[in-house]
């Protein structure tokens, strides 16, 4: 039950739950942030987790508290989002040929596999990119590239480029702004804006494939 809070005050305000985790544990909260960002991009079943806002605040408490190293920290985080899209990948490419003999799985149907497919093949590297900045799509994608035909040696090449640009950018963006006192009493409207900025490409994807049709 205690996890299950600390989960849902994380989704509700990750910079409160970050800085009380801190107080109360200190150094742990670096195996805490790998074992969050590991879930959220490895295990598809997890796509809610916080993982934009909660790399926000990772960079907001570097700035103003000093007790999250950011030079540390940010390695760390790149390492844990590979391992997840890894494990990801593979999972996909072991049940492929099960995945696509059935019409729905879980909240996958066959039809998302072969349209991601044809995503990937008409924006190729660029898609594994844009999908790392997109929430709930990010946990999808290395599943599904998997599960499809996009070959290993071409995921890793922009899997490894997206890890690096989504860790770095997002957590320095927090680090930057986290001494302004507009941020830090609008904390909120900072993640939704984060929140509604990543899901943007989805949106504009999502009407240029309507009004193309």
């Amino acid at each position: 039950m205690e996890i299950i809070n600390f989960v849902l005050q994380l989704l509700k305000d990750p910079l409160a739950a970050l800085s009380q985790f801190i107080a109360e544990h200190g150094t742990l909260t670096y195996a805490l942030l790998f074992l969050i960002v590991f879930v959220e991009t490895g295990l598809i079943v997890m796509p809610l987790l916080p993982g934009d806002s909660l790399l926000f605040a990772v960079g907001v408490l570097a700035s103003t508290t000093g007790k999250i190293e950011l030079t540390f920290v940010i390695p760390l985080l790149i390492a844990a989002a590979l391992l997840g899209d890894n494990v990801n990948y593979f999972v996909g490419k072991f049940f492929s040929d099960f995945i696509k003999s059935k019409e729905k799985i879980l909240f996958l149907k066959r039809s998302h596999i072969e349209e991601t497919e044809a995503f990937y093949e008409k924006h190729g590297g660029q898609a594994v990119i844009m999908a790392r900045f997109v929430p709930i799509v990010r946990t999808v994608a290395p599943f599904v590239a998997g599960a499809g035909s996009m070959t290993y040696s071409k995921y890793i090449t922009f899997c490894i480029l997206g890890a690096i640009l989504w860790v770095t950018g997002i957590t320095s963006l927090g680090y930057f702004l986290g001494t302004n006192e507009w941020v830090k009493h609008n904390f909120e409207k900072v993640v939704l804006g984060i929140v509604a900025v990543s899901v943007l490409p989805m949106i504009i994807g999502f009407a240029k494939a309507k009004f193309s049709k």
